[in-house]
């Protein structure tokens, strides 16, 4: 009976470890692969020359000054956002609601800044605005933690439902606030006073959120390696049961964790409100919070490497952009082939963790039984 089953031509097997720099070479072939797929789909469907694309995916990003500037500050906000998301994956809580928790702090700046803003001195609207940011955005975070911890809520599905009542919230408060009446839109907040606008930092408007990303860069890593409290996060992670055993109570660390990831996201709507845009839209966010996920997972929970995953999905995202202007082409090209290489970097993580064997020879084969036959 033995003798008559064929072994499989393909079988995998778990890597238990990999050479750090074996896993980079696989991901540098990954995309060096991926870059040739997207030249020939690029002059097979447009005729036009694949190093030209590629051209205007870098000119794109770092064309001029400001377009360096531009692509640094989002590279700092999706980081932000990722970081925010990460402190609850490692834990294995699976936040989705980023979206809505930055929609939510963006919504506690822009309150203060319409209801306050010539009622109360610049410096104490802006204080306002931090505290209010940060506890709508931990509230948002605090609501499926304690659904999570009192009823066992499937915590994926309550914080993205969290995201449509925060985008509803702020689409009724846009109509409330909107100026002109009937414009439907809010307008840009205290255009002449500039009260609730956060300072520039050495004169650059685009300065403030790249040292804000540094800063949450380095306290998101002490905070889950050194710190008690990431201990606990890392430990429920791993194995709830082994926590329970050592007495980390699951709840407090549920609760506790999401509030403060979810008050970072918050502080990302007061960015984006009171120093980036001035205004506060429904899509304000442009689904960060949802390819922070992506940006999260692409790292593997690794604070320091976000910053080259955010940095390759903003690079790609802004490139598209710029083919669509330069060579009359619509958006969904250059999303096409960003998606072709975001799928290319994802897929080289399989071959990371696992090994793949073929189907030894005959006679390999005819030693093996021999073997189990011993």
């Amino acid at each position: 009976m033995n003798s008559k089953t064929k072994e499989p031509f393909i079988h995998l097997t778990k890597r238990g470890s990999i050479p750090v720099h074996k896993a980079m070479m696989i991901r540098i072939f990954a995309v060096i692969c991926a870059l040739i797929v997207c030249a020939f789909i690029t002059g097979l469907t447009t005729g036009i020359n694949p190093m030209e694309v590629y051209s205007s995916i870098i000119s794109g990003a770092f064309g001029s000054a400001r377009k360096t500037w531009i692509t640094l500050q989002d590279v700092s906000i999706l980081l932000v956002i990722s970081l925010s998301l990460t402190i609850a994956f490692r834990m294995k809580f699976w936040n989705i609601g980023g979206e809505g928790q930055v929609l939510m702090g963006g919504l506690g700046a822009a309150a203060c800044m319409i209801c306050l803003g010539d009622k109360l001195p610049n410096a104490v609207v802006i204080l306002l605005m931090v505290i209010s940011s940060l506890v709508l955005g931990g509230l948002w975070g605090f609501i499926p933690a304690l659904c999570k911890s009192l009823w066992n809520t499937n915590e994926t599905l309550s914080t993205l439902m969290m995201n449509y009542i925060a985008t509803q919230l702020v689409l009724f408060y846009t109509i409330k606030w909107e100026v002109p009446k009937g414009s439907g839109k809010i307008g840009i907040i205290n255009q002449d006073s500039h009260a609730g606008w956060l300072p520039q930092l050495f004169g650059s408007k685009y300065l403030l959120p790249i040292i804000v990303a540094v800063v949450v860069t380095v306290f998101v890593y002490v905070y889950i390696k050194y710190t008690k409290h990431g201990y606990e996060i890392r430990v429920v992670g791993e194995s709830p049961k082994t926590s329970v055993y050592v007495g980390i109570n699951l709840k407090k660390v549920f609760i506790r964790t999401m509030i403060l990831s979810g008050a970072l996201c918050g502080l990302v709507g007061l960015i984006l409100v009171g120093g980036i845009n001035h205004t506060l839209t429904s899509t304000i966010s442009d689904g960060r919070g949802f390819t922070a996920v992506l940006v999260s997972w692409m790292a593997q929970f690794n604070p320091f490497a976000m910053i080259v995953t955010s940095f390759v999905i903003v690079f790609m995202d802004r490139g598209a952009g710029e083919i669509a202007t330069r060579f009359d082409l619509n958006q969904s090209f250059g999303d096409i082939l960003t998606g072709i290489i975001l799928f290319f970097i994802i897929g080289c993580e399989f071959f990371i963790n696992y090994e793949v064997h073929f189907r030894t020879g005959h006679k390999d084969r005819s030693k093996q039984q021999e073997v189990r036959s011993c």
